[in-house]
């Protein structure tokens, strides 16, 4: 016995208006292609070569057990549960919501930043999950934390873009996000006869929305600051204007006084002090005679 994240029967989804396309060379050469392919292959190898008894161990081992993660310290869970999935349809509706979803939001972010945002919101949906169910033995699987965190960035980012339910009926992005949003709340309610589990899909959306939103404050912070710094330095600098232009007042104000006091008594009665300002005074005029011309 074991519990999957992904979508429930009944949710279809199809494409959407924007400019995705089937074809698009993104997904070839992309973070997302990595994921889907390991996926895709341990699920194969699975299939292909696994029994009964060495799926259960292997859901024992590296999906996510709460009561084992806690009492026997199998720390890797949270991390190796994404990989597993219970069923073709559980790994096939996942990767193609992950390719669907996640293929321009990647474009968008870069590859770095998409992977960031898919483990820090699997991982993350999966220590809840973890946190609020510490006596659980039973395995959850799948990549759907991770999946549905993929779907609220979409959401926030493009909200009256349509996707299909079945591929029949077209309804906006927003309005899709939280439908599947409140039924993964409400069905974590009472959830626990059920196979999936509604409580990582929830988890992963409002990871999702606290590290965009955390984003977005952040980004905001560092263009507040950085209005401040150019403002402290404008300041600094109009200080060091006003200061150069004082110095540049007393100056000429000594050498009208120098120059009066050769009319009154002559430049032999200078202090050397006098002569040399007087000097430094008539090399600037010379210089600013020559750059002149």
């Amino acid at each position: 016995m074991y519990r999957r994240t992904g979508f429930g029967n009944g949710w279809g989804t199809g494409g959407n208006r924007g400019s995705l396309n089937p074809l698009n060379s993104d997904f070839y050469s992309s973070a997302i292609r990595v994921i889907i392919a390991l996926n895709l292959l341990i699920f194969l190898l699975l299939w292909l070569f696994g029994t009964r008894r060495l799926e259960y161990s292997i859901f024992q081992l590296f999906g996510l057990v709460p009561a084992r993660v806690i009492g026997s310290g199998t720390i890797w869970q949270p991390v190796t549960y994404m990989f597993l999935h219970g069923g073709f349809w559980h790994v096939a509706i996942n990767m193609f919501v992950l390719w669907m979803f996640g293929t321009e939001i990647q474009h968008r972010w870069g590859r770095s930043e998409f992977v960031k945002y898919y483990f820090i919101t699997g991982i993350g949906s999966g220590i809840v999950t973890v946190l609020l169910s510490l006596n659980s033995s039973v395995p959850v699987v799948g990549a759907s934390g991770a999946i549905y965190g993929v779907l609220l960035a979409y959401g926030l980012m493009f909200p009256e873009r349509y996707v299909y339910i079945y591929f029949l009926f077209p309804i906006k992005v927003k309005y899709f996000v939280a439908i599947i949003g409140g039924i993964a709340f409400f069905s974590s309610l009472s959830s626990s006869g059920s196979q999936i589990s509604h409580l990582t899909h929830l988890s992963g959306m409002i990871i999702g929305w606290l590290y965009i939103k955390q984003d977005w404050k952040l980004s905001f912070l560092k263009k507040y600051f950085s209005r401040k710094r150019k403002q402290h330095r404008r300041k600094e600098t109009l200080k060091q204007i006003e200061k150069v232009e004082e110095e540049i007042r007393d100056f000429r104000s000594e050498i009208d006084r120098i120059l009066d006091k050769i009319n009154q008594v002559g430049y032999e009665n200078l202090t050397e002090e006098e002569k040399e300002m007087l000097y430094q005074a008539s090399k600037h005029l010379a210089d600013d005679d020559k750059s002149k011309n």
